[in-house]
């Protein structure tokens, strides 16, 4: 029942974000989707309701056959040693010209309906190794920094965090995340 009530307000959330007015928000030229997919590790996030409290926090994606992508994000609630709480989405690109817009939909993932699906903007990436991301909204409400790895060197999380800020995001409202 929790999980369920989590995916829900988790949706409830990322519908409000989806009828947010689209600023501009520059994204990256062009995503490889197929060197995108697989594992990568949240190093620091805008605090959201649905993932309060996560730590240790991760996300797969993995192509479907329909060319959609399956999300799964998991994370500990606590601490590293608190209850392992998933959820798992749907995300399909809207943007094919540089695959670098998409939309995640968590609640009623086994029916595309795109008013429950969030903006997932690909604004920063590694693109000659794919090792790090930078996820965001034109709202600037929501913002995910992600690596291949658990840990990113303090050189490159600055270097991040002043390209984030000359997009328009208030990184004061950056937590890192425990891994």
């Amino acid at each position: 029942m929790k999980k369920i009530l989590i995916m829900i307000l988790m949706s409830l959330s990322m519908v409000t974000l989806a009828k947010v007015s689209q600023d501009d928000l520059e994204t990256v030229p062009f995503v490889d989707l197929e060197r995108y997919l697989g594992t990568w590790y949240e190093i620091a996030r805008f605090d959201q309701s649905f993932q309060k409290g996560c730590t240790g926090t991760k996300a797969v994606y993995a192509k479907k056959s329909n060319g959609e992508i399956k999300v799964t994000n998991s994370c500990y609630r606590g601490s590293l040693n608190g209850k392992y709480t998933e959820a798992s989405a749907r995300a399909w690109v809207v943007d094919t010209n540089s695959n670098a817009k998409l939309k995640v939909q968590f609640f009623l993932n086994f029916l595309r309906l795109p008013f429950f699906a969030g903006n997932y903007w690909i604004i920063d990436l590694d693109e000659e190794g794919y090792s790090y991301a930078v996820v965001g909204d034109p709202s600037r409400k929501y913002l995910w920094i992600l690596a291949r790895n658990k840990v990113m060197s303090d050189d490159l999380y600055q270097e991040l965090l002043v390209k984030i800020t000359e997009k328009g995001f208030d990184i004061s409202k950056l937590i890192k995340t425990i891994q």
